[in-house]
């Protein structure tokens, strides 16, 4: 299992953020796109992930679009995009554009390419607790459920 290299950004409610410090749950689903297509396999699990959101609050869940560096102004135009394209403020402030080299960031995570957004399950240091890729699927849910489910519910047991 890896470990989420520090990562930073601004999420589309304009807030810098850094993670894993950032992290809002105890355990934190991250779903990585790197293409734009990605935004239906990412969308396919919004639904699922809402509902265990809803019923377990040491749970979160994030976006990185993960984009190579460019620009501070090519940045902005492509955040306000974004961010006018999507009018929920939850999903603004769960959605961190990353502007970084993107094969260290795929390397340090063991992402080998950028054919499907991956999904990871971090607990609040960043550690891995599970992955998968591509759209949503009954098994790959029930899989994130046992993941999620394995993780101790007592938050105060775990070193922070």
């Amino acid at each position: 299992m890896t470990q989420l290299p520090t990562v930073s950004g601004k999420n589309l409610l304009r807030k810098k953020v850094t993670f894993p410090r950032d992290f809002a749950g105890d355990i934190n689903l991250v779903f990585v796109p790197f293409q734009r297509w990605h935004q239906d396999q990412v969308d396919s699990w919004v639904p699922f992930v809402e509902k265990i959101a809803s019923t377990l609050p040491t749970f979160d869940y994030y976006e990185f679009p993960t984009l190579e560096r460019m620009n501070r102004m090519s940045q902005m135009f492509l955040n306000e995009g974004m961010r006018a394209g999507i009018p929920n403020e939850g999903t603004r402030g769960r959605t961190v554009t990353l502007y970084l080299n993107k094969r260290p960031f795929r390397q340090a995570l063991s992402i080998p390419d950028e054919s499907e957004t991956t999904l990871l399950l971090f607990d609040r240091q960043g550690r891995e607790l599970w992955r998968t890729t591509g759209a949503f699927s009954e098994e790959k849910g029930a899989e994130l459920e046992t993941a999620v489910n394995a993780y101790p519910k007592d938050s105060s047991a775990i070193g922070k």
